[in-house]
Order: C-alpha cells, then sequence, then structure tokens
C-alpha cells in the first residue's frame, strides 16, 4: 500500500525548487548515505514520484530529506529527491535544504554557523550567514571534482557532430561549449536545450562509460551543460543544466558549477584560490572556487566550493493514498 502524510518546507535557491520533507520519513537500510539511497531507491522510490512529479510536484521539482549523522563527526545526514532520480549529491538542494532547516530549528549545529553533513556521494562541509532568523547565505565545500573525459565526440541527431567534455561535480555533467553546431548559450531558447539535451545525452552514454572510481553506484551522464556568454555583471560564465526527462535548472547548479570549475582547472583555465562566478539560465549567480587540489584514485582533482542564498516561501502537508490513481504521480514528455 502507498500511503503517507508528508509535511514539507518549500524553498527555492537561486530561482530552483526546494521541498525539505520534515516528516514520513522511511527507515531506511546501511550504515552510509550511498547504502541508504540504493535502500531508497530500491523500496521508497514511490514517495520521491510521488512528491516530485505532477500533480504534487512538476518537471523542475527537487527536495531532500533530513535524517540522522551516519558519522561521527557529522551534524546531519540528506538525502535529495528530484524528477530525476535519488542524486548522490545536489548543491542547490543542499543550500535550501540548509537555509530552510536552520531557519526551522530543524538542526542544532555543534558549532554555530557551521555544519557537516553526509551524503550519498561522501562528505560535505558548510557554513552559513545568519541574520536573527534569517540564513543569508550558504557556502558548501563539495566532494572531489574532476574532469572523467575530454573531448568526447558524438553525433546528435537534427544536430550533428558535438565534441564534449564529461566531468563529475557529484554528478557526471556533459559540458557543451560554443562550436560549430552550437553557437552559444545566449542563441539558444530553452525549446532548443529542452530538444537536444535528451538526444545528446542519450547518444553519450550509449558511446561512453562513466562510473566514478570509488563509488560504483554513481554512474552515467545524468546531466547536460550548455554554455554561452554571461548577461548579469560580474559572471564569469553562463550555463543551462538539462536533468530529468525536461527540465532546465534555474539556479547556476551546485554539483555543475563543481563540474564546470573541475573542467576549467584540467584545462588550465582556472588556478587553485581562484573563483568562478556561475550564471543560470534566468540569470542569478553562485560563486564558486578551487578551494584545494587533490585527486580521485589518481586522476587530478579540486576541492570546490559553492556559494549561494535560498528563500523559504511556503509550507504545506501532502498526502499520498494509493486510492488516487496518481499516487504515484505522472510526467508529461
Amino acid at each position: 500500500m502507498l500511503k503517507g502524510t508528508f509535511f514539507c518546507i518549500d524553498a527555492h535557491t537561486c530561482g530552483n525548487p526546494v521541498r525539505l520533507v520534515t516528516s514520513g520519513h522511511p527507515e531506511l537500510q546501511g550504515a552510509t548515505m550511498s547504502e541508504k539511497r540504493l535502500d531508497f531507491i530500491g523500496r521508497f522510490d514511490w514517495i520521491r514520484k510521488g512528491l516530485m512529479f505532477e500533480p504534487r510536484g512538476h518537471a523542475m521539482m527537487s527536495g531532500a530529506f533530513l535524517y540522522p549523522p551516519c558519522s561521527e563527526n557529522a551534524d546531519a545526514s540528506v538525502l535529495f529527491i528530484e524528477t530525476s532520480g535519488c542524486l548522490p549529491m545536489c548543491g542547490h538542494g543542499t543550500i535550501g535544504t540548509v537555509t530552510a532547516a536552520i531557519e526551522a530549528g530543524l538542526i542544532q549545529p555543534k558549532t554555530p554557523g557551521e555544519l557537516v553533513l553526509d551524503v550519498p556521494a561522501g562528505q560535505i562541509q558548510v557554513s552559513y550567514r545568519q541574520q536573527g532568523d534569517k540564513v543569508l547565505a550558504v557556502k558548501l565545500i563539495n566532494v572531489p571534482s574532476y574532469l572523467a573525459i575530454a573531448d568526447a565526440c558524438v553525433t546528435v541527431p537534427e544536430l550533428g557532430e558535438l565534441s564534449v567534455d564529461v566531468a563529475y561535480g557529484g554528478n557526471f555533467y556533459a559540458i557543451v561549449e560554443p562550436q560549430a553546431n552550437f553557437p552559444g548559450l545566449e542563441h539558444w531558447s530553452a525549446d532548443k536545450v529542452l530538444h537536444f539535451s535528451p538526444l545528446l545525452r542519450e547518444a553519450l552514454n550509449r558511446a561512453y562509460q562513466c562510473q566514478h572510481p570509488l563509488n560504483p553506484s554513481i554512474n552515467g551522464i545524468s546531466h547536460v551543460l550548455w554554455t554561452g556568454k554571461p548577461k548579469t555583471a560580474g559572471s564569469d560564465g553562463a550555463n543551462a543544466v538539462f536533468y530529468g526527462d525536461g527540465a532546465i535548472d534555474r539556479s547556476p547548479c551546485g554539483t555543475g558549477t563543481s563540474a564546470r570549475m573541475a573542467q576549467r582547472f584540467a584545462r588550465g583555465l582556472l588556478k587553485p584560490g581562484e573563483h568562478y562566478v556561475h550564471e543560470s539560465f534566468i540569470g542569478s549567480q553562485f560563486t564558486g572556487r578551487v578551494e584545494a587540489v587533490t585527486e580521485v584514485a589518481g586522476c587530478p582533482a579540486i576541492v570546490p566550493s559553492i556559494e549561494g542564498w535560498a528563500h523559504v516561501f511556503g509550507y504545506n502537508q501532502i498526502r499520498i493514498d494509493d486510492a488516487d490513481p496518481y499516487a504515484e504521480g505522472f510526467l508529461v514528455r
């Protein structure tokens, strides 16, 4: 039976939704959040679908559950859910979750202004600035990020040949720079991004294998990041990230910004200590920084940080009942 009542705090991070689920948590098996993520996918994915898909959500919907820490040094654990699945890591989701949780008093940090969070992709460190009851900004130090495949070439139906880089920033991203068959994001509409992204992703996943060397459960190219000239003052680059079946990230995308910085570092375009202000499709900004240089299973990598803001705008109670023919929701493609 699919039944449950879920209390939620709804927020957005730089324009992209974050639904923090505060009740109805299923009890998950596993010692780590990576193991708990796989258990959730295997037994409780109906909860994700019911809360993220229409009619209770929409194509861009993203959310999270807070769980007790898995590690002794952590303050809490986070399970990320969205229309595309149960993610290993989500940057905009972390910023929104921390903002909503701190403002609602759901987390009591061991050190005021700082958090250590266990996530399926590993462990991240978070700091936040607060004024009264309001969280003004959240900065997260993400998991090590690296360039996985350079100059991957595929032919995309109706578009032609594209050369892309694939980088990891918590998820695997196909990063498309302007070239002969892609004039740059500033010349494309949202419709074109939505049309060509799944075609490119499918072609890449047929031609190339992507798997995190330390966590085999993180595999496959899930996101497509199209780049172009920024429109907002102070931005170093602009992007539109496609995910799921038909979503464009309204935020600059945290794991996407991490992947972008890892790609630029690998190509000698970004140095340790340098900042990278990334602009979203709607003009909102994240400030990224290369915090340190490291490696992942012998592969050169960076430790990236992302800073952004979020706003809470509502509280709701959602009921899922299998008497409803759309208990698990639906997507219109």
